[in-house]
């Protein structure tokens, strides 16, 4: 059994405790939200399963006193530079770090010296720092990288993630633009708080992983416009609103475009898929139909990473540093 502390427990956190009680190999010791909603709640019942004896603490020395938790599991912000101070705490507190923060995945570039810091202090430490989730951390980027793994020469890698956001959590719609107007969805564009967040990281690990020095990584970020009225989602939708989000993340060796990663969320979208193509010697594409579901793959891949960060040696890590990553369990099938 690994023994875990869970570190917000919002609707992902929540999803993330109940799998980990299934499984059968997590021992959940601890929990930590700051939301006084939250602290001081059992923490089963407040995840909508048994109670598991554990109450939400509204701090980590709470939450892990007298206890001998391992790896903290982190759902709390996107943001590296306000995950920083977070990492501070856990490292010190000896416990190896498996977040979803999403600017964490891939940070060497776009934030070295945030990365540089976080890497020293979790070295010093002796504890492992992974960023993962489903995307970025995996569909995007991960994989791609994988699937090149049978090619002798790789001119370009593209990649899709296309999904219907209906049968996505509120959180997810409202953070795409559903249901603004163009107007509103350009007023939070500029200030940043509508996006997916990630792309930027992506591309620089793909670069990384197959040795390309970019010259150019760039992002741009359109609404996806509704062409009717739309009910599907968790307010209704009118013609000629935001209905969702297109991103794509460009990588260019000199001018030349070698890596472009298209990202389109929207209430309403008639196809989800997730696919890669790329472009090389064998030419390959994989193509998932229906896609993957955002949330239980995040909430999986961030378990699953657990074994592999206990195996890893201490430092910010990537999902190309760390023993491949894999399903387990403790429950007999």
């Amino acid at each position: 059994m690994i023994n875990t502390v869970h570190v917000g427990i919002g609707p992902i956190g929540q999803k993330m405790v109940k799998y980990a009680v299934e499984r059968g190999c997590f021992n959940i010791v601890g929990a930590v939200d700051s939301d006084p909603d939250k602290a001081g709640k059992e923490l089963g019942e407040l995840c909508g399963i048994e109670p598991l004896g554990i109450t939400v603490s509204s701090n980590l020395n709470d939450a892990i006193k007298g206890k001998s938790a391992e790896v903290a599991i982190v759902t709390t912000v996107s943001s590296i530079v306000s995950f920083e101070s977070q990492v501070v705490e856990l490292a010190k507190a000896k416990l190896h770090i498996v977040s979803t923060c999403e600017e964490l995945f891939f940070p060497w570039n776009t934030q070295p010296e945030v990365s540089r810091r976080i890497d020293e202090i979790c070295r010093e430490n002796g504890v492992v720092c992974l960023g993962t989730g489903v995307n970025p951390g995996y569909l995007m980027d991960f994989l791609p990288t994988v699937l090149t793994g049978v090619c002798r020469d790789v001119k370009k890698v593209e990649v899709w993630r296309v999904q219907d956001a209906s049968v996505r959590r509120i959180p997810f719609q409202q953070k795409i633009g559903a249901g603004l107007t163009l107007e509103e969805f350009e007023v939070k564009k500029k200030d940043g708080t509508l996006r997916h967040v990630g792309l930027p990281e992506s591309v620089d690990f793909i670069a990384d992983r197959l040795g390309w020095k970019l010259d150019r990584n760039v992002e741009t970020l359109e609404p996806v416009i509704a062409e009717e009225d739309i009910n599907t989602g968790y307010k209704p939708i009118s013609k000629g609103m935001a209905c969702g989000v297109q991103q794509v993340g460009r990588g260019f060796v000199g001018d030349r475009e070698v890596i472009a990663l298209n990202f389109r969320a929207a209430v309403g979208e008639p196809e989800s898929y997730d696919q890669v193509r790329i472009d090389g010697e064998p030419a390959i594409q994989s193509r998932i139909a229906g896609g993957v579901n955002g949330d239980i793959a995040t909430c999986a891949i961030t378990l699953n990473a657990v074994r592999s960060v206990l195996e890893a040696s201490p430092g910010l890590k990537t999902m190309g540093d760390i023993p491949p990553v894999a399903f387990f369990t403790g429950r007999a099938i």
